[in-house]
């Protein structure tokens, strides 16, 4: 080996030795720390995390990752606290993990629109994130989809993007929705024959699946449809007309976590007037504090149907099973 690149690796090696000691000096004491952990997207809680710091001086660590990872890891920490507040997650995962959480500072509740609160809940929401369809242009012509009983045409049998609900959050949302507008004993086999077993792996693919063409119509956020037909994809969007959901994502203070006093106010800062409405305005989400107002340029109305938070966390492991025992069921029927 020549001797500039021994020379070379010495010195990565002692800087991969020394940073870990020069961040360690670098940061502040405990008192001004705060750990986050987090399932949004890094578009959505970089921005937010860093105007968190920059007001308060407020040092954060955040760890990343899918809804359930994040609540398992609370779960498996619950001696020992590690994480100070859980931010993102759709509330009915978060209402599942309630025994974890402290109480949020008492004042925020009165704050919020009641629509999306539930009572006695330790969880806060923050962001209202509506169900919508959404369509290819090009495939359906004049003919769009106009609801929940529009996955049931023939036109759209094994055409529908829709992502495994027991993987994405918002898509166990949308399968709860279509059941409570849908409430018929059949519904759920009648959904899992128009799907005809195509199930998409994350709700990602669900934009992309119906952008190019190898689905026609797809169940997906609002947020979601709003950028992609912000960033000219080939795609429309509909509120179903028989009504939809539009739960929140949320977010929760520890039990016995290390900094509360960061932690509240962390939630403080997330549902000030502010931060609320910077989601309207940058980021394609609905606000859920009281009084903001909504852009009817960006934000159309639709009907918003009683969607019971804690019944669908109280019914999601069944729910789930009943789905996977009807995809079983559709290809022991050999159904194409």
């Amino acid at each position: 080996m020549h001797g500039k690149t021994v020379a070379a690796l010495a010195l990565v090696l002692a800087l991969l030795t020394t940073l870990p000691e020069a961040r360690a000096a670098a940061a502040p004491p405990e008192e001004k720390r705060l750990v986050v952990y987090t399932a949004h997207k890094e578009d959505v809680y970089t921005p937010i995390l860093r105007e968190f710091e920059e007001r308060t001086g407020i040092w954060v660590s955040v760890v990343a990752g899918g809804t359930a990872e994040m609540l398992e890891r609370i779960s498996f920490e619950a001696e020992a606290p590690v994480c100070d507040v859980m931010f993102g997650g759709g509330v009915e995962s978060l209402a599942a993990y309630s025994r974890y959480y402290a109480p949020p500072p008492e004042e925020l509740a009165r704050q919020v629109d009641p629509r999306y609160l539930r009572e006695g809940s330790d969880w806060l929401p923050f962001s209202a994130l509506p169900i919508v369809m959404i369509y290819n242009t090009r495939l359906t012509g004049n003919r769009a989809p106009q609801g929940w009983l529009s996955l049931f045409e023939d036109r759209f049998a094994g055409r529908i993007a829709f992502a495994d609900p027991s993987v994405s959050g918002s898509s166990f949302t949308a399968l709860f929705t279509l059941l409570t507008v849908l409430p018929e004993a059949d519904t759920l086999g009648r959904f899992v024959r128009a799907l005809k077993r195509r199930v998409l792996g994350g709700s990602g693919d669900v934009v992309t699946a119906v952008a190019n063409g190898s689905c026609t119509v797809g169940v997906t956020l609002e947020e979601t449809a709003l950028k992609a037909i912000a960033a000219s994809m080939d795609i429309a969007m509909v509120y179903p007309e028989e009504g939809t959901s539009a739960v929140p994502d949320g977010a929760a203070i520890i039990r016995g976590c290390p900094h509360p006093e960061n932690a509240a106010a962390f939630l403080r800062f997330i549902l000030s007037r502010d931060v609320q409405t910077r989601l309207c305005a940058q980021m394609y989400r609905r606000p859920v504090l009281a009084g903001i107002p909504v852009d009817p340029g960006s934000f159309e109305p639709f009907i918003l149907i009683a969607y019971d938070i804690g019944l669908a966390g109280e019914r999601k492991a069944g729910l789930l099973a009943d789905w996977s025992d009807a995809l079983a069921r559709s290809k022991e029927e050999g159904l194409p």
